[in-house]
């Protein structure tokens, strides 16, 4: 019997025990200073945001990192802080054991370049207007149309499309909407031959490429690029051209 008690009073001192290392340990860690910052770029380097860019945001809002303890830092505002940024995407900030504050950053992908009369600007893979950035050029279509929320959608559709083809990616250097159509109608400018292309509205749009590469296979195979002014995708399983 004086056994079996004396085992309870072992195991209640060790769940007290535990209790309090586990208490000590968490109060040592909440009391841990932040001792470095780890900034990870997910999606191709630095192009648009510095390393230097995310630091200021995450000071803006957090104050002074260097020796700031784990649990003044709120993780959730700093995110929602630094997603206010409109060259990023998306952001991940996270803390270690050791103190070390983790900041995992995807920024946007620009698809299309627009230069007009109202100013310059990209937009991304999902419609949203990006600013320029000072620290890289992406080379994407450029677009002198006037694009809003409601005219935008096929053009950004379009020039995800060409952005996600290794031959299009190449060859294709803008894309412009046909003025005075009411629906969407596109020209393609080229980087090589200096054709236009009639590419006509996004319906049939996989055939319209299926038949543009062909026809591009064929001129480039025979040595004729050059002999075409413009190429005529809008007619159904034909290219129609007109020569200079």
């Amino acid at each position: 019997m004086m056994k079996k008690y004396l085992q309870h009073i072992q195991f209640l001192l060790l769940i007290v025990l535990i209790g309090f290392l586990y208490g000590f340990a968490a109060n040592r860690n909440s009391e841990r200073k932040n001792s470095d910052v780890k900034i990870v770029f997910k999606n191709g380097g630095s192009l648009f945001v510095s390393y230097e860019t995310v630091n200021k945001l995450l000071i803006q809002n957090l104050g002074p990192l260097e020796n700031q303890a784990k649990e003044n830092i709120n993780l959730n505002n700093a995110e929602q802080f630094v997603e206010k940024n409109q060259m990023i995407e998306n952001a991940e900030i996270y803390q270690t054991i050791n103190g070390e504050l983790g900041v995992v950053i995807t920024q946007r992908t620009p698809v299309l370049r627009v230069s007009n009369d109202l100013g310059s600007c990209y937009y991304d893979k999902h419609g949203e207007k990006m600013p320029l950035s000072e620290n890289f050029s992406a080379r994407i279509p450029l677009t002198t149309s006037k694009l809003d929320k409601e005219n935008c959608k096929d053009i950004i559709c379009l020039a995800n499309k060409i952005k996600n083809d290794d031959f299009l990616k190449k060859q294709i250097i803008g894309i412009n909407q046909i003025e005075g159509l009411k629906s969407n109608q596109f020209e393609l400018k080229t980087r090589v031959g200096d054709q236009v292309i009639i590419f006509g509205d996004l319906q049939r749009m996989e055939s319209k490429i299926k038949n543009l590469k062909v026809f591009y296979q064929k001129i480039m195979s025979d040595g004729t690029l050059n002999n075409y002014k413009t190429i005529n995708l809008k007619f159904n399983n034909q290219v129609v051209c007109a020569k200079f």
